[in-house]
């Protein structure tokens, strides 16, 4: 749920960028980040289930951004079953649970892969095929699967409540990352991928969000603080390399951002990359230890 200068690991020196120390409009971030945290909480405090909708349609646009972005790079990802096919993985979740959601990638990659073979004709071989389907498929797994593990948990008992402490747990997560690095970030952890991520920043993520998990899986599941040290932990780890392997896809095809509709965060994927592996991780082990 991070941009490059401020996810979990936060600022390893002060950025170029004039709207702030890290490189973001923070008004700006601010703002769009109040007014989607409002939607999501009266989302999950009152229609719970329309948690589905919202996360299809985050899903379509991300999918979209990537493609879109990955397309411009020469690389013809199949956007129209993709887009679909992860409607599919999402949604085949609330009446079949985790098997409805294997079923719907497994059937996505299918589909997506005879797509590809033949969206240049029948009398014409495709061009770079290996290379295109291993990457729809990695675009498959990477969004809408990543993703239906949210909707998996709003499903189990207290389910609202889970996606609380997977949200709260990566803001938290982030705005200790973002924070710590700011002040104290002076050690790079990875500058060959994301320049500005700092070990100072990752220690400020972890503080922020061992404390956080704690709070919220004793306050709100009424579980063992063991668990929430455990899973903000776990978070910070996951959280720090989901934003890597965004900055890495984004340093291969040469762009800043995957989108620009959200303004001051970029695109809906430049929101979601440490979220999308921090949901699984989340409903792992909550699903494991509650």
């Amino acid at each position: 749920m991070s941009t490059e200068g401020s996810a979990p690991g936060g600022s390893a020196g002060a950025a170029t960028a004039p709207p702030s120390k890290a490189g973001r409009n923070l008004p700006a971030a601010i703002g769009v980040g109040v007014g989607l945290g409002a939607l999501l909480i009266a989302t999950l405090l009152f229609v719970p289930r329309a948690w589905f909708v919202i996360v299809g349609a985050a899903m379509a646009v991300a999918t979209w951004e990537v493609a879109k972005r990955l397309r411009e790079g020469g690389i013809l990802v199949p956007r129209i079953p993709l887009i679909l096919g992860g409607q599919a993985i999402i949604w085949l979740g609330w009446p079949y649970g985790a098997t409805g959601v294997l079923a719907g990638f497994a059937g996505t990659v299918l589909v997506c892969m005879v797509w590809r073979l033949f969206d240049q004709g029948l009398k014409a071989a495709p061009q770079n095929f290996l290379r295109d389907v291993s990457i729809t498929v990695f675009v498959a797994a990477w969004i809408p699967l990543l993703a239906s593990f949210a909707t998996l948990m709003v499903l189990q008992d207290h389910g609202p409540g889970r996606i609380f402490v997977l949200m709260i747990g990566v803001v938290c997560s982030d705005v200790g990352g973002y924070a710590a690095g700011v002040l104290f970030g002076r050690h790079p952890m990875v500058p060959a991928i994301s320049p500005k991520k700092s070990w100072e920043g990752f220690a400020g993520s972890l503080v922020f969000a061992v404390v956080g998990s704690i709070l919220t899986v004793t306050l709100i599941l009424d579980a063992s603080p063991l668990t929430g040290a455990l899973l903000g932990a776990l978070l910070v780890v996951v959280a720090t390399l989901g934003d890597l392997i965004e900055s890495q896809v984004k340093r291969e095809l040469g762009i800043k951002d995957m989108g620009t509709l959200l303004p001051g965060h970029g695109g809906i994927m430049d929101r979601l990359d440490s979220l999308l592996p921090s949901a699984f991780v989340t409903w792992l082990v909550l699903t494991a230890l509650l």
